[in-house]
């Protein structure tokens, strides 16, 4: 499988490539902000199967055409997107400069629906899409001091995902979402320097793996939450 892991080089999404990997027939484009972070991890498969692309979602659209030239030259087609990509800057709601809410709002939601854009037409019928929120852009769920603008941005990728799914359904394109909850990243660590995490960034990764191999054949258009503990 041909399989695009968007903001692959650190925590979950870092595990997601490694352990796509693992498997000889899949074929995993891992893109991320750190061009260092991307040749190393290119270097960790037994298989040579992981190709690397600097990918910034603050910015997209100044990456969009050599994305493309990546894409026709060496995928050709997509079976599957994991938008992994996020920015998570806590302030109080007050203290948020312009700057920081417009830098996470392109970044976790902006970015990742312009990479859908552009993907599409190299998926097929059968391609699966899973966008990564966060259980604080759930509804419903609780919400901690500081995330606005950050659970606001999530809460947008959610609701895009079910969007997507009915606009992608007379293409065949399968479009889902999973809300996590916490894993120990240096993520959740600088947001809850005094909370511990229910799992681990492996633990998680696996199950996002997982689900986006197989979770197409029972999931489309779902926001699905992934969480044992608040956070």
């Amino acid at each position: 499988m041909n399989i695009i892991v968007n903001g692959g080089t650190r925590g979950i999404g870092k595990e997601v490539v490694l352990k796509l990997a693992g498997n000889k027939e899949n074929r995993i484009l891992a893109t991320g902000r750190n061009s260092e972070a991307l040749r190393a991890l290119t270097k960790t498969s037994h298989y040579a199967n992981i190709i690397s692309h600097k990918l910034d979602m603050s910015s997209f659209d100044s990456y969009e055409n050599n994305l493309i030239e990546v894409l026709r030259s060496q995928l050709n087609s997509v079976d599957i997107l994991i938008n992994m990509a996020g920015l998570l800057i806590k302030k109080d709601f007050g203290d948020l400069t312009s700057g920081d809410a417009a830098n996470m709002i392109q970044t976790n939601f902006l970015g990742p629906a312009a990479l859908i854009r552009v993907l599409k037409p190299f998926m097929h019928k059968g391609s699966h899409i899973v966008n990564i929120s966060s259980m604080g852009g759930y509804q419903g769920s609780q919400k901690y001091k500081g995330l606005a603008y950050y659970s606001a941005s999530k809460a947008a990728l959610s609701c895009l995902s079910e969007c997507l799914a009915v606009e992608f359904s007379e293409d065949g394109i399968i479009v889902n979402c999973l809300a996590l909850g916490s894993a120990d990243t240096e993520m959740f660590r600088e947001a809850f320097p005094v909370n511990e995490a229910a799992v681990t960034a492996g633990e998680m990764a696996g199950f996002i793996a997982d689900f986006a191999l197989n979770g197409s054949k029972f999931f489309n258009g779902k926001v699905l939450p992934v969480a044992q503990s608040n956070p």
